[in-house]
C-alpha cells in the first residue's frame, strides 16, 4: 500500500487524485484540525463524481513529529510519499519549522526504515539547493551553504534532506524532488494559491526579480514516475520555466482580464516596507505583509537547470502560461 504525508496540502491533495486514478486504495494522514474538504475540492477539478476515487482514500489521524500516531499509518506501507510541511518565511515560525520538517522526515524515514518501505519520495524545496557559480544555472550540484541561504525556511528543508540522505546510508532507497514556486488550483488563501487572489483583486505592483516555476501536475507526474523507475537515491529539480515576477504577474493579470501590474518596486522601498510590516506585526500579532527575506528574494535573479529530469526520464514539463491559463479558469470553480 501507499501513504502520503501532507496529503490535505496543494501537492498532496492533487497527488492523491492521481494515485487513486491506478490504485485501489490509498493511506493518507491528515492532522487532527486539517481540511479534507480542500482536497474534495481539489478532485472536483478532475472528476464530475469525485466518490469512486475519494472513497478510495484511508485517512489516519496521526502528526508526524508524534511517533506513537504514525506506528498504524505504517502497517502493511510499501511506498511513502512524504509531503508534509511547513512553509513559512516569519522568523518566529523557525522552531515549529524545525520540529515538523527536520524531526517529522526524520520519524517518517526511520519508519520506513523499520518498515521497510521500498521507497520514499520527499517533495524539498529549491530553497534547499545551493547558490550558482557566477551567472551559471543553478542545479542539483550546486553546494547548499548556510551563508547563503540563513533564512529558516531553506535550513529546515535542507536540514530534512539531510535525514533522508542519512535514510539511504541505512538501506533506504529515496528520491527527493526540488520544485520551485508550484502553481496548482484548490488552495487559494495560502501560498502560491494567494497570489492569484491578490492579482485577481488588483495588483498595482511588481519586481524584477526571477526564479522557477512548476505545474502541480507536473511534481506530481516526477514524482510517480521516479517511484516507478529504478532511480534511487538521487535528487531532481523541478521548474518549468525561470520568469520574472512581472511576467508571472502579467501572465496572472490577463489570465482573470485584469490590468496588469504599472508600479515596480525598488530594493529600497521593499527594505522600508518589510520594517515597517514588521512594527504592525508586532503591534496587531497579525502575519507580516513582507518578511525580511521575502524582501530581499523578490528583487534576486535565480535561474534553475531542469536538465537533470529531462534527461533521467525524459520529462517534458507544462509550459507556465498554460498552467496559470487553468489555475485562473479554475479558481471560481
Amino acid at each position: 500500500m501507499i501513504l502520503v504525508t501532507g496529503g490535505t496540502g496543494l501537492v498532496g491533495a492533487h497527488l492523491l487524485v492521481a494515485l487513486t486514478k491506478s490504485n485501489d486504495k490509498v493511506r493518507a494522514i491528515h492532522r487532527k484540525n486539517s481540511n479534507i474538504d480542500d482536497v474534495k475540492r481539489v478532485f472536483s477539478y478532475y472528476f464530475n463524481d469525485i466518490n469512486p476515487y475519494f472513497s478510495k482514500i484511508e485517512w489516519v489521524e496521526a502528526d508526524i513529529t508524534d511517533i506513537p500516531s504514525l506506528e498504524k499509518p505504517f502497517q502493511g506501507i510499501s511506498y511513502v510519499y512524504h509531503c508534509a510541511a511547513i512553509i513559512s518565511f516569519h522568523p518566529k515560525a523557525y522552531y515549529k519549522m524545525r520540529k515538523v520538517n527536520i524531526e517529522g522526515t526524520a520519524n517518517i524515514v526511520n519508519l520506513s526504515i523499520v518498515q521497510k518501505v521500498k521507497k520514499l519520495c520527499f517533495v524539498s524545496s529549491v530553497a534547499a539547493v545551493g547558490k550558482a557559480i557566477k551567472n551559471n544555472l543553478i542545479d542539483e550540484n550546486c553546494e547548499w551553504t548556510v551563508e547563503n541561504s540563513n533564512y529558516g525556511y531553506a535550513i529546515t528543508k535542507h536540514g530534512a534532506e539531510m535525514e533522508v540522505w542519512r535514510g539511504t546510508q541505512e538501506g533506504l532507497d529515496a528520491v527527493i524532488v526540488n520544485p520551485g514556486i508550484i502553481f496548482g488550483a484548490g488552495f487559494f488563501d495560502s501560498g502560491s494559491g494567494s497570489l492569484f487572489k491578490t492579482v485577481n483583486k488588483g495588483l498595482k505592483f511588481y519586481t524584477e526579480g526571477v526564479t522557477g516555476y512548476v505545474d502541480v501536475k507536473d511534481v506530481v507526474k516526477a514524482m510517480q514516475q521516479l517511484m516507478d523507475s529504478n532511480i534511487k537515491n538521487e535528487r531532481f529539480l523541478l521548474v518549468s520555466q525561470n520568469l520574472s515576477f512581472k511576467e508571472v504577474f502579467n501572465l496572472i493579470a490577463k489570465g482573470f482580464d485584469k490590468k496588469e501590474p504599472t508600479v515596480k518596486v525598488s530594493k529600497l522601498m521593499s527594505e522600508i516596507l518589510w520594517r515597517f510590516s514588521s512594527v504592525i506585526t508586532a503591534i496587531t500579532g497579525k502575519k507580516p505583509m513582507l518578511t525580511k527575506h521575502s524582501a530581499q528574494s523578490i528583487h534576486k535573479n535565480n535561474q534553475f537547470s531542469n536538465d537533470k529530469i529531462k534527461e533521467a526520464i525524459g520529462f517534458d514539463f507544462i509550459p507556465v502560461n498554460e498552467t496559470i491559463k487553468r489555475v485562473c479558469k479554475e479558481f471560481d470553480s
